[in-house]
């Protein structure tokens, strides 16, 4: 099991936020999160990188428990996560802020490389590479969180409303590149609200509400459910 979430608790003061949350992610998945605003989606990939600490249960990676860890020091494992809103650096050129994602590697030949490979995925960056940040459009800045944290080379990336804000066209784009990004293997954790795409990007999916997981299991199987199709698909 390369990623596994047991029994995890967590709070905001009072606010029971996440409760007692269990799931997995296997090496080479695309596995997805979705449910309402306000479930608790983003506080748990927000734990999982170290930004947060559970009252009760465990994250571990690999085997090994990271939910104690420095946040920094689960970057440098390869937890690498896109934060919802994007949070690029806006007054930092499109270099520099793909810079700052290599910015714990020391293998610059290879960082050189990875900057090469990020334009190859997303050339839009490449036209704008010296391009103020804040300058671009929202599927741009997508891209941009993207690149950056593939520059920190990710073994599991968590994507966090990767599709918020954006017109349909860049939706499919963004869902292709995310697909592609697995395919030359990169394990992905996925949080979505459009969960229609997040069904078909997906092997495996999980519904939070709430703060709990009530359904689980294969994302096409969950696709066709009735219950799904009302809550979340519009159908």
């Amino acid at each position: 099991m390369l990623l596994e979430i047991k029994d995890l608790n967590v709070y905001y003061g009072a606010i029971h936020a996440l409760k007692g949350i269990s799931l997995e992610v296997d090496e080479g998945e695309i596995v997805t999160l979705i449910g309402a605003n306000g479930a608790g989606k983003s506080t748990l990939l927000r734990t999982i990188s170290g930004l947060l600490r559970p009252r009760t249960g465990s994250v571990s990676y690999r085997g090994v428990p990271v939910h104690t860890r420095a946040a920094h020091k689960i970057v440098a494992d390869g937890l690498i996560q896109v934060p919802e809103g994007r949070k690029i650096f806006a007054n930092l050129s499109v270099r520099e802020n793909l810079e700052l994602g290599a910015y714990i590697r020391t293998d610059r030949e290879q960082v050189k490389k990875d900057l090469l490979h990020v334009f190859a995925l997303f050339p839009r960056l490449h036209e704008r590479i010296s391009q103020n940040a804040g300058t671009l459009s929202g599927g741009e800045q997508q891209m941009l969180a993207m690149g950056r944290a593939l520059m920190s080379r990710p073994h599991v990336l968590l994507l966090d409303e990767p599709s918020m804000g954006l017109a349909p066209l860049l939706v499919m784009e963004i869902f292709n590149i995310i697909r592609r990004i697995n395919e030359e293997g990169v394990t992905i954790l996925l949080v979505e609200q459009n969960a229609l795409m997040a069904l078909q990007c997906a092997r495996r999916a999980y519904v939070l509400e709430t703060g709990s997981i009530t359904m689980q299991g294969p994302a096409e199987v969950l696709a066709r459910d009735e219950r799904i199709k009302q809550a979340y698909l519009g159908v």
